[in-house]
């Protein structure tokens, strides 16, 4: 028997591009289909004390990428809307003084309708923010109220209509497979969504985690497996017949305007992620490292005030489970990505998981073409079996 040579471990000769994530846990109200973290709000956060934490910690985390430009920058929870446009300004400008941006970089910030102000929006534009996404999640008031979203759909529009004046690009999250929810009706929560003018619209099927109010006790009149298909097909048609490029799995975009920060995670590009429970990737020439920083608010801000340090963990990806996270976050794109980008992305060379390739290819899943990795058609449909090729 021929001794399985394990993949060796990464030898970078140039470092992918690199992104910086900034998690802002804070909500007016928990919704009962989350799974982030997010923490309510019972009294309004310390602006400054959470903002002076963010730019420490972002402090400590310069040798590890020093020198390296920021090609995006996402700002989400949890409700970053809920920080007032001052703190936001404040923590971009503190971003700045310590990192070299790229001109023309995406500037990304999350809000929800229900912490919506005109003043406050205009006053993010200002600040620098380039690109909003907004968690509108649907158009239907009964449906609304079974997600414990805080808004209406007048509200919703509202917001809608002022960011598509001040923001060249505007995201809106839409969720299907709601309660009730019949195939019609997804269908006109997508055609909202479609004539408010957005550029970009995340559409998620609606479901239950572990470890959430949804999760422990199930809404009433969940969609049967059979019916939740049809409503995504029927999403994802109208979608495509509006002239939104299904690109990602649940990324639709007009006119190119991709998500460019999704984008660099999904091509498994780096990134520096601040903030309480945030998730970080560096690579280094040698290794690939993944970080995380203290989930709860207050033990994040109690470790960064003692040790900035000390309030993230650091581990090395072992070259052996490199693979399956290249596969895990490139397959999510429609296109798929060169099939070299796994040499220079982990220091592995497609020819180390062959076998795997050939299964993946061999069920149909993945797309014949040595020089792409990409998804079928059926590959997209079933991403878990694809994956489970790599694992």
């Amino acid at each position: 028997m021929i001794p399985i040579t394990p993949p060796q471990p990464a030898r970078l000769s140039v470092l992918p591009p690199l992104s910086l994530y900034i998690h802002i846990p804070w909500c007016i109200r928990k919704c009962p289909y989350c799974d982030f973290n997010s923490h309510t709000a019972k009294i309004r956060p310390d602006e400054t004390a959470y903002i002076d934490a963010l730019l420490t910690d972002l402090e400590s985390e310069l040798p590890h990428i020093w020198g390296r430009p920021v090609e995006t920058v996402f700002i989400g929870g949890g409700t970053p809307s809920v920080f007032s446009a001052a703190a936001i300004d404040r923590l971009l400008n503190g971003i700045r003084a310590r990192l070299p941006l790229q001109p023309g970089a995406e500037i990304t910030l999350e809000a929800n309708p229900g912490t919506f102000e005109r003043e406050k929006f205009a006053g993010f534009r200002q600040a620098g923010v380039t690109r909003l996404s907004i968690g509108v999640q649907s158009f239907h008031n009964p449906s609304l109220h079974t997600l414990g979203r805080i808004h209406n759909q007048a509200e919703a529009l509202r917001a809608i209509e002022e960011a598509v004046k001040l923001f060249e690009r505007v995201n809106i999250d839409l969720m299907y497979a709601l309660p009730n929810q019949t195939v019609q009706a997804a269908v006109r929560d997508v055609e909202t969504a479609v004539q408010s003018g957005v550029s970009h619209i995340s559409a998620y099927h609606l479901t239950m985690e572990p470890n959430t109010p949804f999760g422990h006790t199930p809404p009433a009149g969940l969609p049967h497996d059979e019916a939740a298909q049809d409503i995504e097909d029927a999403v994802h048609e109208t979608l495509r017949l509006a002239g939104f490029e299904h690109y990602e799995t649940s990324a639709f975009a007009r006119n190119g305007h991709y998500c460019r920060h999704n984008l660099n995670y999904w091509q498994f590009g780096d990134y520096i992620g601040i903030g309480a429970g945030a998730h970080g990737k560096i690579s280094k020439h040698s290794s690939i490292e993944r970080t995380v920083r203290r989930r709860h608010p207050n033990d994040y801000l109690a470790a960064v005030a003692a040790d900035a340090a000390s309030a993230a963990e650091r581990r090395s990806v072992s070259a052996a489970d490199l693979p399956f996270e290249f596969m895990m976050n490139a397959l999510r794109l429609s296109n798929g990505v060169p099939a070299d980008w796994l040499r220079q992305r982990t220091g592995i060379p497609p020819a180390a998981i062959a076998a795997e390739i050939k299964q993946a290819v061999s069920l149909g899943l993945l797309d014949p073409d040595p020089a792409r990795f990409a998804p079928t058609e059926q590959g997209r449909r079933f991403l878990n079996n694809l994956l489970q090729c790599f694992l």
